[in-house]
């Protein structure tokens, strides 16, 4: 019998804004879509948590049984500045920067996303479609939503109109905004825009003469609108109705209220039964923003090279520390954050390595199946990862009384602790088990951070011989020491 039957998720609905009992479409099988990156430039270190959160989901419902089917798709055109429809396409706007051809953009971005969502220990999505890919697809919903009089073209482009929508259905169900409200904010238009109000959106634009990403259509030479491109995809692949879609904060308004209002105007019903939005994340205490400097790329955590952190990190520590927030909590990323996870990794790491050195027993001194139980009952509640771990650290403190002697275990119990921890830190947290070079790591660190106080205190003692001799040793070994403001760190070659 699948585990599903017995373990009834509970999913915190965006749209309701309550938690719900997850009751999928079909028994069995489950319908994800989540919108994936726009591929203009490197992932995001907030793109990622997001993804993150969502890998866990796609991980605990496969393992529960359920059949699922992952959509991530790629947006790879139509995606214009500051979210809008007017602006420049990100991705020709990186193109003509870079004097590159748009699709050179989006090759090496695609494969710069795929590259660091596979260090991470991403699950693939079962299928992962492209917004170019789906042209036809967005033109022949477009020509829906036009027969059923709720858009209207103008020169060349389409536009859903809002107000006409809403007066049969509303819109801002998801976001919790009424329209009265949103025209009550709106600037008035500036007599440049084709639109008749303010909050309508574009389904198809006409492109520009120096818009280098165009296709045609019965409307002009052109591209689809940014929302467009998800209700497409979503609704080819998981059908008009299904049960999961997911995304980051700042999409719910406007781009998932955009999708939900042009899947109702096409097909006549909701498209999605559990919204589900992972919150930001922050660095410092702070917005993190290139333009502050308060930024660090995922490829710096691994070499360390970033002021923000004072050593690299591994892929599995940083998911680690990325886990122990729950999706819907802000997430604070910190050096002081990340050190402290690191030993949690590794004390969870050399607890699960000591497993197979233990011997049972003929009684057991810790209840392994009302603690298995909580394991479940986190990930129940909403995909609690932050709980998840806490128990997985009160198995930890079991498996060290077993080592010390202080504790016993039946042969039974200890077959059904090392399946339960596994499962749930490898199957379900998706952590890579540390290696002994990966264990070495933390070793190594200890050893350098040492040398670097011994080249600090020669520097300061005006040893400038002793200071040049530990930097020039540590280089021909392969570690190169980088001094700045807050201090030295060091990377690896």
């Amino acid at each position: 019998m699948p585990l599903y039957k017995d373990n009834h998720i509970k999913i915190y609905n965006s749209l309701s804004g309550e938690k719900e009992t997850f009751t999928p479409i079909s028994e069995g099988y489950v319908g994800m879509y989540v919108c994936g990156p726009t591929v203009y430039s490197n992932v995001h270190l907030g793109n990622v948590r997001t993804f993150m959160s969502f890998d866990v989901i796609f991980r605990y419902l496969k393992h529960l049984g359920y059949k699922v089917r992952y959509v991530r798709n790629i947006t790879d055109a139509g995606h214009l500045e500051n979210d809008a429809d007017v602006g420049e396409d990100r991705i020709a706007k990186r193109a003509r920067l870079e004097e590159i051809e748009p699709m050179e953009v989006v090759q090496r971005y695609t494969v710069d996303f795929h590259n660091i969502l596979n260090k991470f220990n991403f699950s693939p999505p079962s299928i992962e479609p492209t917004a170019t890919g789906h042209i036809i697809e967005q033109i022949e919903i477009i020509k829906v939503i036009l027969e059923k009089g709720l858009a209207y073209e103008i020169n060349g482009s389409v536009y859903f109109d809002v107000l006409k929508y809403n007066e049969t259905k509303p819109y801002g169900i998801l976001s919790k905004r009424n329209v009265e409200d949103l025209m009550h904010n709106s600037r008035e238009l500036d007599g440049q825009s084709d639109k008749k109000n303010p909050q309508d959106f574009a389904l198809w634009k006409k492109a520009e003469p120096l818009h280098i990403m165009r296709w045609p259509s019965p409307w002009s030479d052109g591209f689809p609108g940014w929302h467009l491109e998800c209700t497409a995809m979503s609704t080819k692949y998981l059908g008009e109705q299904f049960d999961i879609h997911g995304g980051g904060m700042d999409l719910k308004f406007p781009h998932h209220e955009c999708e939900i209002a042009q899947a109702e105007a096409c097909n006549n019903k909701a498209p999605v039964n559990y919204w589900m939005h992972a919150n930001m994340l922050i660095m410092n205490g702070k917005k993190m923003a290139k333009s502050t400097g308060n930024f660090i790329l995922p490829t710096e955590i691994f070499s360390g090279d970033n002021p923000h952190i004072t050593k690299a990190f591994t892929p599995s520590v940083a998911r680690f520390f990325m886990l122990q927030a729950h999706y819907r909590s802000i997430l604070d990323f910190t050096n002081n954050g990340l050190l402290a996870s690191e030993k949690g990794f590794f004390r969870l790491m050399d607890a699960i390595n000591i497993l197979d050195e233990l011997t049972s027993s003929t009684t057991s001194t810790f209840n392994i199946e009302e603690w298995r139980q909580k394991c479940y009952e986190a990930m129940n509640d909403d995909f609690n990862t932050p709980i998840l771990i806490a128990n997985l650290f009160e198995a930890v403190k079991f498996i060290n009384q077993l080592k010390e002697g202080t504790a016993t275990i039946t042969e039974d119990d200890l077959t059904l602790l090392k399946k339960t921890v596994h499962t749930f830190a490898f199957d379900v947290l998706g952590l890579v088990n540390a290696t002994s070079s990966e264990s070495g790591t933390e070793k190594l660190s200890g050893a350098v951070e040492l040398l670097i106080q011994l080249r600090q205190e020669a520097r300061a003692n005006k040893d400038f011989a002793t200071s040049d001799k530990i930097r020039d040793e540590l280089a021909a070994a392969g570690i190169q020491l980088n001094d700045g403001k807050e201090g030295t760190t060091f990377t690896t070659n």
